[in-house]
């Protein structure tokens, strides 16, 4: 007799599907959307600048408000997803990003502008935790960090489309004031073309078995595995209940004979309050929350500043030629650095990567700071820059979104992830609002804001020392070693 045990090594260990890359893309066109709405609003600040005459705190605040509403999202979007599913809100959140980016279109001022884009960064934040959580949860242990990189690395594209855009409507001849508009109309598009497909999906076998719907999960798990496991059905979990063994997932799961068969009554759902009483998970979650801001404060900060950042170090730059130096920088760096980590998480593991990355950025950014006159040679600093940026995309842009989708339990994974990804997007806040303020500051200036960046960049390599490796382990793997951990540390303790 197959237990339930079986049914989740049979997801660990399936080959890779089509099922699999359909969710990739799925969830993937939900963060190029994402990027491209959070980041071309640095291209649309310059433009306005010249435009409405926008000061320097009017960019600081339209560069960073949609990123505050997004941590909001991420919370709101991942407590609903882990109470009542993740298909049950799954494509919502995109519905409301489009509203965002179309209204943003047809603002009439600054006032609503800053409005219509903190809707959007609801939208946003949303998409974070359970687009994670879908993918760590259909995947198979020795790919899933490759597959939940891809979904995110369709963030590299969207760093592109937007310079790109940009460059191809001022070449045209397209007048400014409408170029801004297109710009963030255009984030709609591939938001409401991907509503459909999310609705589509099917429901986490995890999550399904944790709540005990067992048919559902039977479902699910057909779509993973069907024609590649030499014809072994799934539809037999209900068959298994009785013995027990369903309850490894939830010990809280009751199964309950009656009249008509055998049922199952679903168990304990971890509240948000366990994540910061548990001690093992309280001290993952400030890993991974911790890690996120600190990357967030120095990845937004001058990620959304990089035009203002190239007009530093080259005043005489056209913005036609400011954003064609933005587009060779995301090209030649980013776009490598998304690649590369997928390529290597499941070898080279979650933890050597951030710590890689994090001291890398701290490097580059450490020697624009100590050593100023790199700031005033163009191709000096384009490398030390793009060296940051690859090291920020092959290191914890990546892992800071992995880790919380793999590393928390099944009936608080999307909250956990929430958190994590809030707290990420509260410093990317706090960093692109004070970048610009940064660089347009006499004491501080371009070297001194790179400094900065390089000090937070180190405390991120500092903090990945608390969170677990779950390089090639089952999802619940993870969990019983977090388990006793805290059991070894009460009997130290007692």
């Amino acid at each position: 007799m197959r237990t339930y045990e079986d049914t989740l090594r049979q997801l660990d260990e399936s080959p890779l599907s089509s099922f699999h890359f359909k969710t990739v893309v799925t969830s993937g066109m939900g963060f190029f959307t994402d990027a491209y709405d959070l980041f071309v609003i640095g291209v649309v600040s310059t433009i306005l600048k010249s435009v409405w005459h926008i000061s320097t705190l009017d960019i600081s605040l339209l560069s960073s408000t949609a990123l505050l509403s997004a941590a909001l999202g991420a919370i709101i979007f991942g407590r609903i997803a882990d109470r009542f599913g993740r298909k049950f809100v799954y494509g919502y959140e995109l519905l409301v990003l489009a509203a965002g980016a179309i209204a943003s279109a047809f603002a009439p001022g600054v006032i609503w502008l800053l409005f219509f884009r903190f809707v959007l960064g609801l939208g946003i934040g949303g998409d974070y935790p359970v687009s994670a959580t879908l993918m760590s949860e259909y995947s198979n242990r020795y790919d899933r960090g490759k597959l939940i990189t891809l979904v995110f690395s369709t963030q590299a594209l969207g760093l592109i489309i937007g310079p790109l855009l940009t460059v191809l409507l001022l070449s045209s001849g397209v007048d400014q004031n409408l170029t801004w508009r297109i710009l963030l109309g255009v984030g709609a598009i591939p938001a409401l073309a991907t509503f459909w497909l999310r609705r589509q999906i099917a429901e986490s076998p995890r999550f399904a078995l944790a709540h005990g719907n067992t048919k559902e999960a039977e479902q699910a798990v057909q779509l993973v595995v069907k024609g590649k496991q030499d014809g072994v059905k799934c539809d037999r979990i209900h068959k298994q209940i009785t013995d027990g063994s369903i309850e490894k997932i939830n010990p809280a799961i009751k199964v309950v004979a009656d009249g008509d068969g055998v049922n199952i009554q679903p168990g304990h759902i971890l509240s948000a309050r366990e994540l910061f009483t548990t001690r093992h998970l309280l001290i993952w979650l400030i890993g991974a929350a911790g890690t996120w801001f600190l990357l967030d404060f120095a990845y937004y900060g001058t990620t959304v500043s990089t035009p203002l950042v190239i007009k530093l170090f080259s005043p005489q730059t056209t913005l036609l030629q400011n954003m064609l130096y933005t587009l060779l920088i995301f090209v030649v760096a980013a776009l490598p650095g998304y690649i590369v980590a997928a390529l290597t998480i499941d070898r080279l593991g979650r933890k050597r990567i951030q710590w890689t990355g994090f001291a890398m950025m701290a490097i580059s950014y450490g020697l624009l700071f100590l050593f100023p006159a790199l700031t005033q040679i163009a191709w000096t600093f384009l490398l030390l820059y793009s060296l940051s940026y690859f090291f920020t995309e092959f290191g914890p842009n990546v892992t800071t979104f992995v880790l919380p989708a793999e590393i928390f339990p099944v009936e608080a994974r999307t909250t956990a992830h929430g958190i994590a990804a809030a707290t990420g997007k509260i410093g990317a806040f706090l960093g692109a609002f004070l970048f610009p303020l940064l660089l347009s500051n006499a004491a501080f200036k371009l070297p001194g804001a790179m400094g900065i960046a390089a000090l937070v960049a180190l405390a991120g390599f500092a903090l990945t020392f608390v969170l677990p490796e779950p390089d090639h382990k089952s999802l619940e793997t993870i969990q019983k070693e977090g388990e006793q951990e805290d059991q070894q540390a009460d009997v130290k303790a007692g």
